[in-house]
């Protein structure tokens, strides 16, 4: 696919209106819907912010690369734009971004235009390329010189192939060092071959051969060979995703997100030189967690495991959830406790919901331990919601008969964090183990030592003591007056609105369900439920009645995304507000939050409950008092969204 039939001279903006980064994502998404290479602007547009949170795309020196790969896009275009007076895109240099290409990639299809993509990514690594782009004043000249120069390393890309084939059949030079490296991101669009092209210019800089292998959109590149491997003096991973790194055993390797080999290649060239990447030790497993470094906090390591239990966990919670608060409708309208339509929707709403505590230890540990991880995580889980009476008590396999006194929710996100580190500390210990025994470790001696390990922990350590804390809490909160009911309902509605899908808002969430699986007939849990549910959906709400009452207020494209989310708030989706918050945080998330916070306090005034985990206004017919429900919804957004109205400025940008 010739460069040109992508970067469309029709679709480019010489001259952006946009003065901050959300501006330019939204006068550039609405070019692609206006143009029809996109049908969706709001699913577009949140693949794109949600790309951006992931780490930005201001890739440094003027240049900013926003991308999306997903079904909203009819066709695949590039679209260049330009800001004179460059935009402040929190780009990895710090610097304005001057200039912006959008890419838009289709779900499905052929690999042409991801091989074209790749193509644009790998010029704009060109300083000359930069340097012309910024002069040029027409789409015409635009596209000119990006025919041209990817004409130009289309050549030298063969002119490399055909070097590299010769070169398989000559002696190996021993006199330049030899690495490998692996290139991948998400999305797999830009950001890869980016990369990829850094790594291979600097490594030439510095007289040191290198193969990369790109892991992108169109699938794995220049796959490294195991005599590749072997000859490396050491692997550079710079990816954002996993990758295969069990092959990489016994290698000196650095791992690091795939933005530090476009920023700083020399660095991780150096690291590897100098000797001073660490040991990979792999197992079977194809483990990615030994002789890695984290590339985020202690504290953002720990949110990503727990949330990785917590996403697979949601499913089982939802869905058992709502079957059994089905089940309880049924027995009081419909025939009692003895209704076959009862003891079908109360079993498989309550199987679903034993798996919870389970999953959630699993895969919080999975997320440490990787794969070998995964059973001991499991039993531990399991281990939390059996445990009956304190120390030295028996188990039971009545899983939902004694929850009240298991170590429940809090003991299983507890071991599943003791289960994964258990596992890497496992494997830490096996290193060393003669390589005849390899196949041994995962089929085994991690799994027979790590179910040892977890149950005795479990039994003697864990579960006595969450036991007693479960305990503690649930009377706690069945004991809760009415004024100390609405203090927490209003903090916990509150908090739904304060990231809406962040760290706080998850928090919030987590509470309130972990007090639901611990003992789903709760009148109290069921409030904290309802309380998280209301203070999620008035959000989406808010921006919805702001934009609807002050429409000279917001662009276009917000007063269209207010309209998507009037059924985002219904179905309890408070994400449909992070456009606006995203654009405006310093009043979209008072105004939420305030909103939010009344809100959940009204839902503990009047003692709404809501026996499932889910739903937003569908669950409606489940409410112990369902106008009190509706109506908790419907004050706090209209307080939300007048005080947002009120609030804005009026919108002059267009």
């Amino acid at each position: 696919m010739d460069i040109r039939d992508l970067l469309m001279t029709d679709i480019m903006i010489m001259d952006l209106d946009a003065t901050t980064k959300n501006e330019v994502i939204n006068e550039m998404v609405h070019n692609f819907y206006e143009h029809g290479i996109i049908d969706d602007e709001d699913m577009y547009r949140k693949d794109i912010l949600k790309r951006e949170a992931e780490g930005s795309t201001g890739m440094g020196d003027g240049i900013a690369i926003p991308h999306a790969h997903d079904a909203a896009v009819k066709k695949p275009a590039v679209m260049f734009a330009r800001s004179v007076d460059g935009v402040d895109y929190n780009s990895m240099d710090g610097q304005p971004a001057h200039l912006f290409f959008m890419i838009a990639a289709p779900e499905g299809g052929d690999n042409t235009h991801l091989q074209a993509l790749a193509a644009l990514s790998q010029v704009l690594m060109n300083p000359d390329v930069v340097k012309a782009l910024k002069a040029a004043d027409t789409p015409e000249k635009v596209q000119d010189i990006f025919a041209q120069a990817v004409a130009k390393k289309a050549a030298e890309n063969k002119a490399q192939e055909e070097k590299e084939k010769a070169q398989a059949n000559q002696p190996i030079d021993e006199s330049r060092p030899y690495i490998v490296a692996v290139t991948a991101c998400p999305n797999g669009i830009a950001h890869t071959y980016m990369a990829e092209e850094n790594l291979k210019k600097q490594a030439e800089k510095m007289g040191v051969d290198i193969k990369v292998e790109t892991n992108g959109s169109e699938g794995i590149k220049h796959r490294l060979t195991p005599e590749e491997i072997k000859r490396a003096k050491g692997v550079i991973v710079a990816a954002d995703k996993k990758v295969e790194m069990a092959r990489f055993d016994g290698k000196n390797l650095v791992n690091k997100p795939v933005t530090n080999a476009i920023k700083d290649p020399e660095a991780l060239i150096d690291e590897v030189l100098d000797g001073k990447a660490p040991v990979y030790h792999a197992s079977a497993s194809d483990s990615a967690d030994e002789g890695q470094e984290s590339s985020g906090s202690v504290w953002g390591d720990i949110y990503k495991q727990l949330m990785n239990g917590i996403s697979h966990m949601l499913p089982f919670v939802i869905g058992g959830g709502i079957l059994m608060a089905l089940s309880f409708l049924v027995e009081q309208y419909m025939g009692g406790s003895n209704s076959q339509a009862f003891i079908f929707l109360n079993n498989a709403g309550n199987m679903a919901f034993a798996f919870m505590v389970p999953v959630l230890a699993a895969y919080i540990a999975e997320a440490i331990g990787d794969r070998p991880a995964l059973m001991p995580g499991f039993v531990g889980g399991f281990m939390a919601t059996v445990y009956s009476g304190s120390f030295g008590g028996a188990y039971t396999a009545n899983v939902m008969s004694d929850a009240k006194s298991a170590a429940g929710f809090l003991g299983g996100m507890a071991a599943g964090f003791i289960a994964g580190y258990l596992m890497v500390g496992l494997k830490k210990l096996c290193a060393h183990l003669p390589k005849s025994v390899e196949g041994m470790k995962p089929m085994l001696i991690y799994p027979i030592l790590g179910l040892l390990f977890i149950a005795l922990i479990m039994y003697y350590i864990i579960n006595p003591i969450f036991s007693t804390i479960n305990i503690w809490i649930t009377n706690f909160l069945n004991h809760l007056g009415t004024g100390n009911l609405v203090v927490l309902t209003l903090v916990l509605a509150g908090m739904m609105a304060v990231d809406m899908g962040g760290p706080f808002n998850k928090a919030a969430y987590v509470f309130a369900s972990g007090a639901f699986a611990n003992d789903p007939k709760s009148v109290v849990a069921a409030t904290l439920m309802a309380a998280v549910m209301v203070g999620g959906m008035i959000p989406p709400f808010a921006t919805a009645i702001a934009t609807a009452f002050f429409p000279n207020k917001f662009p276009e494209q917000e007063r269209r995304a207010g309209v998507s989310n009037w059924v985002l708030g219904f179905s309890f989706i408070t994400e449909g507000a992070i456009p606006f918050a995203t654009a405006d945080p310093g009043r979209v998330i008072p105004s939420c939050v305030i909103g939010s916070a009344i809100g959940g306090a009204l839902v503990g005034l009047w003692h709404v409950s809501v026996p499932a985990p889910h739903g937003g206004f569908w669950v409606t017919p489940l409410a112990t008092n369902p106008f009190g429900y509706i109506a908790a919804v419907v004050i706090g957004s209209i307080i939300a969204g007048v005080i947002l109205g009120f609030w804005k400025k009026e919108y002059k940008g267009e």
